[in-house]
């Protein structure tokens, strides 16, 4: 497919989401107004949640009822319940390595379309990466699209080690230091990852990284380019192209993302579509966290959509894990 019939089609999708964006608006306006279902005067605990159906499609008409929260495999009673939509603070976090050589015209094409979905509230940041030593925030923080996109245009493809490791552990400090607005108004922190997902060099382990995000409320969103590596394994070891799903797996999972595996340009632009989809608009649901007998701080979390005739298995995606207010607390003193 060329760049100059994959970019039409990008347009295309670009006006079906905005229409789709601005009828769940309207449909958040009229049927979705936040529930507020106790009256306890204790801080609960709100979770994102995003319900995708069985081909991974984000459902966008869930209600309360249809919903079963669930922390350390005891169920809760939902407190709080909207579908919301919020201001986001991301990151679009862009392998530039030479793995992906052939689809780098198609990857900032893509990425433009993030931007171009931006509300005069959002802000974004832009981080193009090679190796360790060659990764850069090409833009900080803006609402600016023209500048966005001119960081965007900037990007070229160059040799050497990838390391995604590093360029997602940075971004995520980047992040947790720089991304503070002045509104104070309630909003997602996001990373969109766009890479094949190898790792090659980095200095930071894996196990660095995601103990790094646990401390943070950011949700990473990956875009998977893996059709080019080897997807051929040895007798115990993984094939490369497993190697880097599984990262990505694991960064979506663990952060309460999405993982969206593109082999084709049109799975590309559906991937995007999906990414634009779930970045503004996520369901809230909140709980009164339960008296913490066990001395626990870390808790597990989950959220299930029951079912119902006709509508077929659906999946809510969640954040696994929270740690209490109070330890946290803790820790920022320290």
């Amino acid at each position: 497919m060329k760049l100059r019939t994959f970019t039409r089609m990008l347009a295309r999708t670009n006006t079906s989401i905005a229409v789709l964006l601005a009828l769940a608006c309207t449909s958040v306006a009229q049927v979705a107004t936040p529930e507020k279902l106790s009256s306890s005067e204790k801080p609960i605990v709100r979770v994102n949640v995003m319900v995708t159906d069985a081909k991974g499609r984000t459902v966008a008409d869930v209600k309360r009822e249809d919903l079963r929260v669930y922390e350390d495999g005891v169920e809760q009673p939902i407190a709080y319940f909207s579908k919301e939509e919020q201001p986001v603070t991301y990151g679009l976090v862009v392998d530039n390595s030479g793995s992906l050589r052939e689809q780098m015209a198609y990857v900032v094409a893509s990425a433009k379309l993030v931007v171009n979905s931006n509300t005069p509230e959002d802000e974004t940041f832009v981080v193009r990466f090679i190796s360790s030593d060659n990764i850069n925030v090409t833009q900080d923080f803006t609402s600016d699209k023209t500048s966005l996109f001119k960081a965007l245009d900037s990007m070229y493809v160059q040799r050497g080690q990838t390391a995604v490791i590093d360029a997602v552990y940075l971004a995520v400090n980047h992040m947790v230091k720089n991304g503070k607005t002045a509104d104070g108004k309630p909003r997602r922190r996001v990373l969109v990852l766009i890479s094949d997902g190898e790792d090659r060099a980095s200095y930071y382990k894996a196990e660095d990284l995601f103990k790094l995000l646990k401390g943070s409320d950011i949700q990473i969103f990956c875009v998977g380019l893996t059709a080019a590596l080897d997807k051929e394994r040895g007798f115990i070891s993984k094939s490369k192209r497993d190697r880097a799903s599984d990262f990505l797996k694991r960064l979506a999972s663990e952060t309460g993302g999405r993982i969206f595996f593109a082999e084709k340009v049109g799975e590309l632009e559906e991937a995007i579509g999906e990414v634009l989809g779930n970045l503004h608009m996520q369901y809230v649901v909140g709980y009164d966290p339960p008296a913490n007998a066990g001395g626990k701080t870390k808790h597990k979390i989950e959220v299930k959509v029951i079912d119902a005739p006709g509508r077929g298995k659906l999946k809510a995606i969640v954040r696994p894990e929270r740690t209490d207010a109070s330890a946290e607390g803790k820790k920022k003193k320290q």
